[in-house]
């Protein structure tokens, strides 16, 4: 954990403690009435369940009530948005919520922000023009800064080839904003320097992962690198590498820091992943919602912390999960009165 993100929990649990005997005005105490609904993509990508487990976590250490539902894919916008309906009925508080993509979640939004309930938007840029013409809003963006995530990518993968090379790219979701923006960031990054002679959806799966890699390395077998918008694309394509008998000699780096990347990357199949601290989002979510209960202002967004991990400092990274390593200033630490 770094320095500023621990004396951020440090001065939260200080303010805390002068909170149980000051007291303060609306919304002074925890309560147990306070409801807090979180609602992500899916539990099977461990990327949305740290999130979901950042999110509960800090739900018990603040003593508030906090459910984390999900749709059954990266792609289930219809199970998403019946679990934001279903939750809207259900007397919550405020709600978090990650989209699928940058409109399914604002027609079941409607309801919520007719009774003012504050609404966060997590992760992935939900439209705001949309949401504007929808008569929703958002009290707060909370997530990465995906075009540096793909710019980091980018300038590791030129250190690892040397500073050219022949590369793929594998897109998440059509239309997804965060895998625009990471490829965005790449290609930025590796202009005039690398060829990206393909770039493929693999819907942020493994699976998919697997199968479109293999492909490619058929059609393009003088590649050396790939960039994989998601580490479970990303581990999919390892295993397409290595399948072929080519692990060494085609680098790749993908983004998310989830466990199974980490590990991947200590073992040499991985050159490298952008790790974003889902996690800490899930944290952060609860902090804002409760913040903004007791009356406090907060920011209109909140940047998350990302680093690249690779094999100089996977082992700190592994053995501090899912908690940074990096630098990271919490503007919400101080807000929150447990």
């Amino acid at each position: 954990m770094s320095t500023r993100y621990r004396i951020g929990l440090v001065a939260l649990a200080l303010v805390s403690a002068v909170a149980l005997t000051a007291g303060c005005g609306r919304g002074g105490d925890a309560s147990s009435d306070f409801k807090i609904a979180v609602v992500t993509r899916n539990f099977t990508n461990p990327y949305w369940a740290a999130l979901r487990d950042g999110a509960l976590a800090e739900g018990k250490r603040l003593g508030v009530d906090v459910a984390v539902q999900a749709g059954q894919s990266e792609t289930d916008a219809d199970g998403e948005n019946a679990q934001i309906s279903t939750l809207a009925a259900q007397g919550y508080d405020c709600f978090a919520v990650v989209p699928v993509n940058a409109t399914n979640v604002i027609t079941p939004l409607v309801p919520v922000a007719r009774k003012n309930i504050p609404i966060l938007n997590l992760d992935t840029q939900i439209d705001a023009d949309a949401s504007k013409q929808a008569g929703v809003g958002y009290a707060s963006f909370i997530g990465s800064d995906n075009l540096a995530a793909g710019k980091i990518a980018g300038e590791k993968m030129l250190d690892a080839l040397g500073g050219s090379g022949k590369v793929i790219v594998l897109q998440g979701i059509a239309g997804e904003q965060n895998g625009i923006n990471r490829d965005k960031g790449f290609t930025d990054a590796v202009a005039g320097k690398l060829e990206i002679v393909q770039r493929a959806p693999a819907d942020y799966e493994q699976d998919k992962g697997l199968t479109v890699t293999e492909a490619i390395l058929k059609a393009h077998p003088d590649i050396t690198g790939i960039f994989a918008a998601n580490d479970t694309m990303g581990l999919g394509a390892a295993q397409a590498i290595k399948n072929a008998g080519r692990t060494g000699q085609v680098k790749v780096i993908s983004v998310d820091g989830i466990q199974a990347a980490l590990a991947a990357v200590k073992a040499g199949t991985l050159h490298g992943t952008v790790t974003q601290y889902p996690y800490a989002e899930g944290e952060l979510a609860i902090q804002a919602c409760l913040a903004k209960h007791q009356g406090k202002t907060i920011p209109d967004r909140v940047v998350a912390p990302i680093a690249f991990i690779g094999s100089d400092n996977v082992e700190q990274q592994i053995t501090a999960f899912p908690r940074p390593i990096t630098t990271f200033d919490n503007p919400l630490a101080g807000l929150v009165n447990k």
